[in-house]
């Protein structure tokens, strides 16, 4: 098997750097258009899609992100490892404006997003409890350090609504009672999306602020966060461009099992599968609907 990197870019990130035989292509789903077209290429031998996820020119607010297009479209393009890079804030003063934090776990606080493939008609229940895969955690933290970025190995990323920050209250609760380490707005549902269509998923969190409870900050400074913004997409594009040589173009199974989330997930009885909804999976529970 072939190793296929799908990165999906955060706030400040809107193309790669250095791919051979880039080239934006459009992907239909049946969850309807993705963010935007897709940049496609190879990077040291690996294929490399690469996909904005608010679109280019930052059309796309976190809730209205199409968050099942985006997957469903990196799966029909054959990726087999997804790296989401967001821009987040900071719960602790060591994970400081300019860091990258390798997320590894999640507390899901978005309700106005579909957060499935799956439903009525064909039901399915995938674990999460591990949201991403250590492996390519791994390998985003060893190319974080290659680039010479400050980088945090683990962390809970307390994923919000938005599209506002939060309130004080909720930045000193999500801090001090939650124990989170991170916030942003578009980390979910896309993992557990990523978990139900058989990706890898990594999520580097790029630290543009402190939030609210800091308080030597106060409150979110827009203009600052733009700042550090820009600054940290040249230190995303440097990471990313370490990948392929640590990942490889061979592939093996995932040690961790991603790539086998749905053997013993799908409950509903074949006879009574909607035909509907199957045809709608094609891409994302193809290997076992057959």
């Amino acid at each position: 098997m072939h190793t296929t990197i799908g990165i999906i870019g955060g706030s400040g990130i809107y193309d790669i750097d250095g791919l051979e035989g880039a080239e934006w292509v459009t992907v239909d789903t049946p969850w309807g258009a993705p963010s935007d077209a897709i940049l496609t290429g190879t990077l040291d031998g690996v294929k490399m899609c690469f996909l904005p996820r608010h679109g280019r020119g930052h059309v796309h607010s976190p809730t209205t992100v199409p968050y099942r297009a985006n997957i469903d479209a990196l799966k029909r393009l054959g990726v087999t490892d997804v790296v989401a890079v967001s821009a987040c804030g900071s719960f602790r003063e060591h994970m400081a404006p300019g860091d990258f934090v390798i997320v590894d776990q999640f507390i899901d606080r978005t309700f106005a997003r579909e957060k499935s493939f799956f439903g009525t008609g064909c039901v399915a229940h995938v674990s999460v409890a591990h949201p991403t895969c250590p492996r390519l955690s791994e390998a985003c933290y060893t190319a974080a350090v290659d680039a010479g970025i400050t980088v945090h190995k683990g962390g809970t990323y307390l994923a919000m609504e938005g599209p506002q920050f939060s309130t004080l209250a909720e930045s000193k609760m999500y801090r001090e009672s939650w124990h989170c380490d991170v916030i942003g707005m578009t980390n979910m549902p896309e993992a557990k999306l990523a978990r139900e269509a058989e990706l890898c998923y990594a999520s580097v969190a790029m630290v543009t602020d402190y939030d609210s409870w800091h308080p030597d900050h106060g409150e979110v400074d827009i203009a600052q966060i733009i700042a550090t913004l820009t600054g940290n997409a040249d230190k995303g594009r440097n990471m990313v461009r370490r990948l392929p040589a640590l990942l490889g173009a061979e592939r093996a199974p995932c040690p961790h099992g991603c790539d086998r989330a749905l053997d013993y997930a799908i409950l509903t009885a074949p006879d009574k599968r909607d035909p509907a909804l199957l045809a709608k999976l094609d891409a994302v529970a193809g290997r076992v609907l057959g």
